[in-house]
């Protein structure tokens, strides 16, 4: 009867070290949880929100107009910021009296919070490797438009934004 107890406890003991493993190779390599620490994303993506980021999204794809990532911030890499690709490489952005265009065509986007405020940009073009971003939150956004190093490298993105929840402080 000893002896049959034991191998139950082991063969546990195996099944949950397995599954911490796995989860750990999971998180490292294939997803990760970010909270959103501002309403630069609003209200596509709530201050306080968790998004499940996916690494392995551009494996075999580039990143495309319209989808949010998490990056190092380009002037400051040890903070990540998640917000929205929409210039990629080759592409001329521009804003005129609060409106964007980008390859001089107006752009509509649904998603933002509210119209920019009026103000300009000069045209830049998006170097190739690189993408503008901003967040959906125009008006409360620092992004693209007024950092430093304008352009996230692609190579330095860790993944797209999949999958967002609550912050349920209610649990707490």
């Amino acid at each position: 009867m000893g002896k049959r107890i034991i191998k139950e406890i082991i063969s546990w003991v195996l099944v949950f070290g397995i599954a911490f493993l796995l989860a750990l190779i999971i998180n490292r390599f294939v997803i990760f949880k970010v909270e959103v620490p501002t309403g630069s994303m609003e209200n596509t993506i709530m201050t306080g929100d968790k998004v499940f980021t996916f690494r392995l999204s551009y494996l075999f794809s580039k990143p495309k107009r319209g989808d949010i990532i998490v990056f190092p911030f380009p002037d400051n890499e040890e903070l990540d910021y998640i917000k929205r690709i929409i210039g990629t490489p080759g592409d001329k952005i521009e804003i005129r009296e609060g409106i964007l265009y980008i390859n001089d065509q107006e752009v509509v986007e649904d998603y933002i919070m509210e119209p920019m405020e009026k103000e300009d940009m000069e045209a830049v073009v998006v170097p190739e490797g690189c993408y503008f971003v901003m967040g959906d939150n125009r008006n409360s956004s620092m992004d693209s438009r007024v950092w430093i190093n304008k352009f996230v490298e692609g190579d330095k993105i860790k993944g797209k934004a999949i999958f967002k929840y609550p912050n349920f402080t209610w649990l707490n």
